[in-house]
């Protein structure tokens, strides 16, 4: 590549980068939580109990329930889990890296769906318990985008991006590792756990940008 190849590609991705640094995305904390098959909430809640919706979420289809269960490790339990419905082909909960130290696991840093041999626990609801060998992860850091605004900005689904979240208030965190994911059942959102968020001193409805 000649010098001057080299250059034009260096101005392109700054122009590239400059040109994504314009758009704002709202960052939705994620507070610990857990998703369910339908055979555990059963065991969990009971053979006739249904989850019942309190409050839409902003990812289109996913809603969070009045179900709170209790989850167990060696050294100790998080109550009040809560769950975020529909039901799942397979049981996840997801903790901040506190919440996981605090019960004795160690849960790797996965995306979400990602669960074979991560950590397991013991699930606690009012009718029953439920033993899960893996499940438990820390949610890797991403940011949903709809098709057409991965399109907007140049972000491809799997891409790596680096966001910069809490300008302003004294705490301001650049993120590395945000991973892109890009579904129709998606909508504009970096999520951060409460570790994150509290480390950038944001809360849900702040905005970060692509830098």
């Amino acid at each position: 590549m000649s010098d001057g190849d080299l250059a034009k590609d260096i101005a392109a991705d700054i122009a590239k980068r400059l040109e994504r640094s314009k758009t704002p995305i709202p960052i939705g904390v994620s507070n610990r939580h857990c998703h369910l098959t339908e055979e555990h909430f059963k065991i969990l809640f009971g053979k006739d109990a249904e989850p019942k919706r309190i409050k839409d979420i902003k990812q289109p289809g996913f809603w969070a329930a009045d179900s709170v269960i209790e989850v167990k490790g060696p050294k100790g339990s998080i109550k009040k889990c809560r769950l975020v419905a529909p039901y799942r082909s397979h049981t996840q909960i997801e903790l901040a890296w506190t919440d996981a130290h605090s019960i004795g696991v160690t849960p790797p840093v996965r995306e979400s769906g990602d669960v074979k041999g991560s950590a397991g626990a013991t699930l606690i609801g009012p009718a029953g318990q439920v033993e899960i060998k893996e499940g438990v992860i820390i949610a890797m850091r991403h940011v949903h985008f709809s098709p057409a605004e991965a399109q907007k900005i140049g972000v491809k689904s799997g891409e790596m991006l680096r966001l910069r979240c809490g300008t302003g208030g004294g705490r301001a965190t650049v993120f590395e590792d945000c991973i892109a994911r890009v579904s129709d059942k998606y909508s504009l959102e970096l999520h951060l756990d409460t570790d994150e968020a509290y480390a950038a001193g944001v809360k849900t409805g702040d905005l970060a940008y692509i830098v």
